[in-house]
């Protein structure tokens, strides 16, 4: 299975990247999980749909290519963990390679979110940037212990 993490952002705090990067480094070979970080725009006047645009444009640029798209997005389905692993199940037993985007400061581009196959929501809580990562990364993780019945999952 593969899955990319597309994420505005190149600096993240230090503690935000060990986490993100020992989940990471947990995954078997047959999990190829891996975060893209992508450029953001520079605010300096410009609009928040110029904004957004712009980072939409990088955000498709990092996506690989035929990969099913998820989209962070607060508005999104609210998945339980054991839903989450369901899905992910389906998604690799169809042959998927997966890409979940987590938007800049002003979220995603109205329509790169309608190119998602989905919209699923972290948290009903606004999250900071970092913390999404750690959390989605963190997810997947516990969704492949689920799903192949390792026991960092105890539910």
């Amino acid at each position: 299975m593969k899955i990319t993490i597309v994420a505005v952002g190149l600096r993240q705090p230090a503690w935000a990247d060990s986490a993100v990067e020992d989940y990471l480094g947990r995954f078997p070979k047959d999990w190829a999980v891996s975060v893209k970080a992508v450029k953001p725009e520079l605010r300096s006047g410009q609009s928040t749909a110029n904004i957004m645009k712009t980072e939409a444009e990088r955000i498709r640029a990092a996506i690989p290519h035929n990969s099913l798209i998820i989209a962070m997005d607060e508005r999104g389905k609210d998945l339980t963990t054991i839903d989450f692993a369901k899905k992910i199940r389906t998604w690799r037993d169809a042959g998927e390679s997966l890409c979940f985007l987590i938007g800049g400061a002003d979220g995603l581009d109205p329509e790169l979110k309608a190119q998602a196959r989905m919209l699923m929501r972290l948290s009903s809580m606004t999250l900071p940037h970092a913390m999404a990562r750690v959390m989605l990364a963190e997810q997947i993780y516990r969704a492949f212990s689920i799903l192949t019945n390792h026991p960092y999952h105890r539910a």
